[in-house]
């Protein structure tokens, strides 16, 4: 069985697909704005958790990092659920998780309390991508998947922009009381819980992982091997798919160094010249949304995901004096859009590219491993600008040179893999997708 095989009919391309693929997109894709919601907002209020716990750069840039490393255990751990039990099962925990530990760290009373709940916060994170993506991808037919991979990835920009609007709208309600701006920021967390109800009644299970399971259980019946790992994270290090994990985790890890070297510390970037981060954030998150759908659909050309990912990295790299341009409002809003646009665009190949790596068998934890080993990778970032900021470096300075280089190692590691645009999932693709 192919993914999304409904037959095409006349008309937009958004009617050729049934209700089942349009529901497993919007409950992933409306996660994934409130999981990019909680993260993000944490980044608009550094300074205020710096006053609360009185603690450097580095320590309050560390929370980033430790809620980066922690998705990989919550990525492995739901991916390999996923593989097992479904897809549908781990999105929902996953989205319970991160919404209450989210809602719980404006309560911390100390950095340490705050440091734990960031990293409880973390597993739930990372756990909402590893089940929703092969969700998401063996619903809908192969001749969309890079479009809809844009479009679904430009769900973090979308809540991007929702933290940009709270922090400018609601954080000020607070003013009085700064200690208690950051920590109602935080509590609006618990609402994406609701989500979960609505994916349980609603959301149908991938009809490849359940064609896949059907399979497994008649050549058990028939008496026929297949291999079919009980703990599927065991499978994407054996020696023919070892090499694709690997690779797949560089590429990514790259694409991660790129997004937290240019926008963990953006807000404080803005905050400190005595700026308003909305219209800066606003144009940068409008097109980051256009521009993942734009390269995620034209990742289904000739261009392939490696041709889309190698310009739209260049054009992010040329973009970064504009971007940080400390005097002129003009030439800052001009690298907003740029890198929004192109520097994000990355984005927009990154969740059907990790999909196509692996076959069904692997599809929930191959990915989820790989995805969230390299936002381990990127949590890196926030720490080391933190730890160079303390040090003397100018902010931009940093900001600048961890983009080039991790720009550079993007465009070079995407070409030492396949292509992978157009391949087709099979509920028997036993075979390593490379």
């Amino acid at each position: 069985m192919d993914a999304g095989t409904d037959t095409p009919t006349e008309g937009p391309w958004y009617r050729q697909v049934s209700k089942d693929p349009w529901r497993a997109f919007w409950a992933v894709f409306l996660g994934w704005i409130v999981d990019a919601f909680d993260f993000t907002i944490l980044t608009f209020i550094l300074i205020d958790i710096e006053r609360s716990f009185t603690v450097d750069s580095a320590l309050a840039g560390a929370l980033g990092t430790v809620t980066l490393l922690m998705r990989l255990v919550g990525g492995t751990l739901a991916g390999t659920i996923a593989d097992r039990w479904g897809r549908k099962l781990p999105l929902m925990l996953s989205i319970l998780w991160f919404s209450l530990f989210a809602f719980l760290s404006g309560f911390s009373t100390s950095y340490a309390m705050l440091f734990v709940f960031r990293a409880l916060f973390g597993i739930g994170m990372g756990g909402e991508w590893a089940a929703g993506m092969p969700l998401v991808f063996e619903h809908w037919p192969t001749r969309f998947r890079g479009l809809i991979s844009g479009i679904m990835l430009g769900g973090w920009y979308w809540g991007y922009l929702l933290a940009t609007l709270t922090y400018e709208f609601v954080y000020p309600l607070f003013s009085a009381t700064p200690d208690l701006g950051w920590r109602a920021m935080f509590w609006a967390a618990i609402v994406p819980a609701l989500l979960t109800l609505w994916i349980r009644a609603r959301v149908r299970e991938s009809p490849v992982w359940v064609e896949r399971q059907r399979r497994v259980r008649d050549a058990m019946a028939e008496g026929r091997f297949i291999d079919e790992p009980k703990i599927s994270v065991f499978r994407i290090f054996r020696p023919d798919l070892l090499l694709t994990t690997l690779h797949t985790t560089l590429v990514i890890g790259s694409f991660m160094c790129v997004y937290y070297s240019i926008n963990f510390w953006y807000p404080t970037f803005h905050i400190e010249a005595g700026r308003s981060t909305l219209p800066y954030l606003v144009a940068f998150n409008l097109a980051a949304i256009a521009g993942t759908a734009t390269w995620g659909r034209l990742s289904e050309t000739r261009l392939g995901r490696r041709g889309a990912v190698t310009i739209t990295i260049a054009v992010g790299m040329a973009a970064l004096p504009l971007y940080l341009d400390e005097g002129d409002p003009g030439a800052l809003m001009a690298g907003a859009v740029l890198m929004g646009g192109f520097g994000m665009g990355i984005w927009g190949m990154a969740p059907a590219y990790t999909s196509e790596r692996f076959p069904t068998s692997v599809r929930g934890v191959g990915p989820g491993f790989c995805y969230h080993a390299a936002a381990a990778i990127g949590a890196l970032m926030p720490w080391v600008l933190g730890w160079l900021r303390d040090r003397g470096m100018e902010l931009t300075t940093a900001m600048t040179w961890a983009m080039l280089i991790s720009g550079a190692l993007a465009a070079v590691l995407i070409w030492l893999g396949p292509e992978t645009r157009g391949r087709v999932f099979h509920a028997g693709d036993d075979a390593p997708a490379g």
